[in-house]
């Protein structure tokens, strides 16, 4: 008979693994109190890079929705400009600018990017005229701060809505703003206010349309409209949409808010003087937006794994309550970075959820199990809703419960991309999905996950 005892880690282990914790929470304590102070270091360089290269700089910016409208500008322009892609911060920008690697994976590296940053601005430049750019603001000044830096011709502004709102709770409470959607708004209206020839903006939002104020003399603004809308239809791998007399058909999946995209990329098209493709068909999303996959048992698997956020996971469950399917199923997980916010955002996630009339609800997170998970129970007395608080968790329960034929929509990070991947009929669709990078392998093993 074999007897298994656990394995215990030496005290030297266990006190290099709490030191090396220390130094990872110090340093990132570091990061964010220096965070300005250090992204102006990239920028001073990166704006060489700039100088040299001198492009037309397209902004792209909002809370959701920019980086599909990214894409959706490169299906129609092409070869013609350079996409900031997987770069939307301070640091993401600069480091693109430099031909640094964007995300910086280990504490290692910043001393190495620190060295390397001066001896990049002698790369060789991009040779188109034209940069579209993807940027987000995460924190307080970071819009001010990165259109300042991008100073851009134009800029097209795709919504608002709470997300990193955590990062903005100081300034509610000590009075500047009344809400946290305003304190946002005022951030990524810096670039608005920078822009120098041409501002789009998502004008069904009150607190954008607010923005425009501080559009210089002389700039040139647009309002689009989802009311603009007429027809729209969510197929099995395809969405159309409708503007009246024009028909634009998408491949792949998505919600009816993207219809404002597509009137800001109309915008951007009339401005450059470059005609319209209304089939899309150079149209490639990056993973974990909406992405059809198929599954075990013959169940499709709708991934949308990338990111979190209420806005976006409102427009994902609108879409998902149109999708051609007869057994539905959502797993979704915890909203994060929502500060005072959090027990109201998860809330609101009820009757959203509830509108799809989904046969089960698979929740993720210990923010759901708090704060949606016994609402939805009454309010989908005849679904099974259930909750758990790792992916590991949820992977094991869907293996146990499929019976084949589902329709399953993942809405939310936290390890749920390596349940899609435990899922996949095959496992060479892997590589459609998102974090696939060494260190998102070790955590979604912390989660319970193989890989």
């Amino acid at each position: 008979m074999l007897h298994h005892s656990r394995i215990r880690k030496s005290p030297k282990v266990g006190r290099l693994s709490s030191f090396s914790g220390k130094i990872k929470g110090m340093f990132h304590s570091i990061k964010k109190s220096m965070y300005f102070v250090v992204a102006a270091y990239f920028t001073f360089w990166a704006k060489i890079v700039l100088r040299r290269w001198q492009p037309r700089i397209i902004v792209v910016t909002g809370s959701s929705g920019k980086t599909t409208l990214l894409h959706l500008i490169e299906a129609q322009l092409g070869a013609r400009a350079t996409y900031s892609h997987h770069a939307n911060s301070a640091f993401g920008i600069s480091f693109q600018l430099l031909g640094l690697e964007p995300n910086v994976a280990s504490i290692s590296k910043w001393p190495l990017y620190v060295l390397a940053a001066p001896f990049r601005i002698w790369r060789r430049i991009p040779n188109t005229k034209l940069y579209v750019v993807e940027a987000d603001c995460d924190r307080p000044r970071e819009g001010k701060f990165s259109a300042n830096f991008l100073r851009p011709e134009v800029t097209l502004w795709v919504s608002v809505h709470r997300t990193h709102s955590m990062n903005f709770d100081s300034l509610v409470s000590n009075g500047k703003f009344a809400t946290h959607v305003e304190a946002i708004a005022n951030e990524f209206g810096g670039f608005v206010a920078a822009t120098t020839k041409f501002v789009a903006v998502n004008g069904d939002q009150d607190e954008v349309f607010r923005q425009l104020e501080r559009v210089a003399q002389g700039v040139r603004t647009e309002q689009v409209s989802a009311k603009a809308v007429t027809s729209y239809k969510v197929q099995a791998d395809s969405t159309v949409f409708s503007f009246g007399q024009q028909n634009i058909t998408l491949p792949g999946l998505h919600p009816k808010e993207v219809g404002v995209s597509l009137q800001l990329v109309n915008t951007l098209l009339h401005y450059l003087d470059v005609p319209l493709d209304t089939t899309y068909k150079q149209l490639i999303l990056p993973p974990g937006r909406s992405t059809v996959l198929k599954g075990v048992k013959g169940t499709t698997l709708i991934d949308s794994t990338y990111n979190t956020g209420l806005g976006a996971t409102v427009a994902l469950l609108g879409l998902f309550q149109t999708y051609p399917a007869t057994h539905k199923w959502l797993v979704i997980g915890d909203i994060l970075e929502q500060g005072s916010l959090e027990q109201e955002e998860h809330k609101k996630l009820v009757v959203e959820i509830a509108n799809v009339k989904p046969e089960h609800v698979i929740l993720l997170g210990k923010r759901t199990k708090a704060h949606t998970y016994s609402l939805l129970q009454k309010e989908l007395p005849k679904s099974v809703v259930v909750s758990f608080l790792t992916a590991g968790e949820v992977l094991k329960y869907l293996q146990q419960q499929i019976k084949g034929g589902e329709t399953i929509m993942f809405k939310g990070a936290q390890g749920l991309e390596g349940v899609v991947e435990q899922l996949l009929a095959s496992p060479a669709d892997a590589q459609r999905l998102v974090r696939r990078e060494a260190c998102w392998v070790k955590r979604r093993q912390a989660w319970g996950l193989p890989k």
